[in-house]
């Protein structure tokens, strides 16, 4: 790059009002420092736990700690975007102060009120160009039902499921109850709208479900009850947008055994290495399994309209049955996380998946397209 040639200006947005906010912290961290300085003009935006965006000048120290202290968005200068997708301070005690216009935002963020269309409607609305999935499709990848229902309106094998609206929870749980019972065997419950395995229990075949959809609602009153996969293996590929518009990209396949004393995939075996976790990339699969989860993953991101990239993750059953479990339109970027680990088995290392999801951004244009 010539010494006078323009950096593109990019806003990493992170944090948020979600359970997620601390995991976004870390991806974003990640994010910040694998952005090679040379191409790129930086500018950390954090968004506390109560909404407000700010700059964040230390992001790139984000971590868990090692006492398992999580980070999260902390005081600094109020920000907000402009129609013309300038980034200016509102804070009306100092002299005016503008940042530019933005050349693309990295929205890092996970769950409600960032992952799920509401930001990136707000983009939208600013004209500026943003990387990964657009409304709809964040907003349908964030609600495990309505992307469960697409995903059979689309003929793709998922897990048999009920929903817990929240009226109904309340007036006639003895309906849920019973739809559960139909199910059979044991499930998963989780709250409808929430990532990072927050909310999520599961109850043995035969326990009352009560317990665990209060848990669930604690996050979101809306809650999805599952059918637990029988012995299944877990797991997951990246899929990414292809520069010239043809079929997306598919990454190397990762599968996750989770040992210790964990029942599932929860977040301590997510996030904090030390918690009996393997991840096996590439996976140990049969080539025709390996291009079933290919295929089924193009798929889900087509039928979903993802743009920019997605984690798709699968249940593999002892019969060899392949189930798509959900997809993840912004996934943990973390240095623990799936979804940069497969790409690099892949050949795309951590910076070059960037320059990748952001040029894809770039190409993208505004507006309805």
């Amino acid at each position: 790059m010539s010494q006078t040639a323009r950096k593109t200006k990019v806003a990493v947005v992170f944090g948020g009002r979600s359970e997620e906010h601390s995991i976004s912290c870390v991806s974003a961290s990640n994010v910040i420092r694998a952005l090679d300085p040379q191409r790129y003009e930086v500018i950390p935006i954090g968004i506390s736990k109560q909404g407000h965006w700010v700059i964040q000048p230390d992001a790139a120290d984000f971590s868990i700690g090692s006492d398992g202290n999580l980070p999260e968005v902390g005081a600094g200068t109020p920000v907000a975007l402009t129609r013309n997708a300038e980034l200016i301070s509102t804070d009306t005690s100092q002299p005016a102060k503008s940042w530019g216009q933005i050349d693309v935002v990295f929205p890092v963020l996970h769950g409600p009120w960032g992952q799920d269309g509401t930001l990136q409607g707000l983009l939208e609305l600013s004209g500026v160009r943003y990387v990964g999935a657009g409304v709809l499709s964040s907003a349908v990848g964030t609600d495990k039902h309505f992307m469960k229902q697409l995903f059979v309106a689309n003929g793709l094998p998922v897990q048999p499921w009920v929903l817990a609206r929240p009226h109904q929870w309340q007036t006639d749980p003895e309906a849920i109850r019973e739809a559960v019972r139909g199910l059979g065997g044991a499930v998963f419950v989780k709250p409808a709208r929430a990532g990072s395995s927050f909310g999520i229990t599961r109850v043995a075949a035969g326990e009352a479900i009560d317990a665990a959809v209060e848990h669930a609602r604690g996050l979101d009153p809306k809650v999805l009850i599952e059918a637990a996969a029988d012995r299944p293996r877990e797991v997951e590929i990246g899929v990414i947008g292809n520069p010239s518009g043809g079929r997306p990209l598919t990454s190397e396949i990762a599968e996750i055994k989770v040992g210790g004393e964990h029942a599932f995939y929860d977040f301590e075996a997510k996030y904090l290495p030390e918690q009996h976790t393997d991840l096996d990339v590439p996976a140990d699969l049969p080539d025709d399994i390996v291009e079933q989860v290919k295929d089924l993953a193009v798929k889900a991101f087509v039928a979903l309209d993802v743009e920019g990239l997605a984690r798709v993750d699968f249940f593999i059953l002892p019969s060899g049955r392949v189930v798509l479990n959900e997809v993840e339109t912004m996934p943990g970027f973390t240095t623990t996380s799936m979804f940069p680990q497969m790409w690099a088995a892949s050949g795309l290392d951590y910076p070059s998946l960037l320059d990748h999801l952001i040029g894809l951004a770039m190409s993208r244009p505004t507006g309805l397209r």
